[in-house]
């Protein structure tokens, strides 16, 4: 079987199942991981390829893990839902601008909910602009709820026989939603071999600057997919109410404030929340809170 090895890059997916639908045995190659093993001093195409294929020939191409077409389209489910939400999320956002621009106020808890919100926005007699801009508005959020509702079908009805759902719902605060985001986006459990690995690739990490005996907590990094780390935080958000995660969130706010602690105690909890998953997936066991138990013997 003939071999080919491209780097990662835009397009390398479509190249690589090309290929291997014609019989080639493919693999994607780590450009970094490529340029610690042969650095050059002069980067051109015909010497990337030399090298690649000097790689190919010792058996030392450090290969890029791809998803496979299942895995992708779970991810694509999941991704489209969540863009469907933005969207609604800056419709709603953009009637309660126009709520506050004329100065109505806001009664009820819930603007777009059946009864009192769609009474509330029907009664409202706004000039022409703003009243065509809420109309269409209303118009646009009710066919989203539809759209989305068919996603989280589709969603549910194969969560129900993927192997990893059912496992990471046992985790505190994770709904079947995130369930099924964090097993598309982690796709093959083995690709991690520690539960570090997968801590970094989900990008939960802090810029951490210490001064004295003080330190100060940037943003979060920027690498990692953001679908993973998205799911992550929203359940441990959801996690930090329980009594099993409170002496985290406590600590963190008396160390940096209520708000700024209460995010960082976001992500602290994320990353034990994948660590657990790690250990979750590759026993094939639920969580279990006290860690496993042991056996007794006589």
């Amino acid at each position: 079987m003939s071999i080919a090895v491209i780097e990662s890059m835009n397009g390398a997916r479509f190249v690589h199942d090309r290929l291997e639908l014609a019989g080639w045995d493919v693999r994607v190659a780590d450009p970094v991981k490529c340029k610690g093993l042969a650095p050059l001093a002069c980067k051109t195409d015909r010497i990337d390829a030399w090298v690649l294929a000097e790689l190919a020939r010792r058996d030392f191409v450090p290969e890029v893990w791809l998803p496979g077409p299942a895995v992708r389209a779970e991810r694509g489910r999941v991704r489209f839902r969540l863009h469907l939400v933005k969207h609604r999320t800056q419709l709603k956002n953009r009637v309660h601008s126009i709520l506050i621009g004329h100065g109505l106020p806001c009664p009820v808890s819930d603007l777009f909910g059946v009864r009192r919100g769609r009474e509330l926005l029907q009664r409202l007699s706004l000039p022409h602009p703003w009243a065509s801009t809420l109309a269409t508005s209303r118009a646009l959020i009710d066919t989203l709820d539809e759209q989305i509702s068919d996603c989280e079908r589709d969603l549910r009805r194969l969560g129900a026989d993927h192997p990893y759902v059912p496992l990471l719902m046992t985790l505190p605060g994770v709904g079947w939603i995130h369930a099924f985001t964090l097993s598309s986006e982690i796709g093959d459990i083995g690709r991690f071999a520690t539960p570090s690995r997968l801590i970094g690739y989900s990008g939960l990490n802090l810029y951490v600057k210490q001064s004295g005996e003080s330190d100060w907590c940037g943003p979060l990094a920027k690498h990692g997919p953001r679908y993973l780390r998205w799911a992550l935080v929203e359940a441990a958000h959801t996690a930090a109410r329980q009594p099993l995660y409170q002496p985290i969130v406590q600590r963190q706010r008396a160390r940096h404030g209520r708000r700024h602690g209460s995010k960082i105690a976001a992500l602290v909890i994320g990353r034990k929340l994948a660590e657990a998953s790690w250990h979750m997936l590759t026993r094939n066991q639920p969580f279990a809170p006290a860690g496993a138990t042991r056996c007794l013997t006589a």
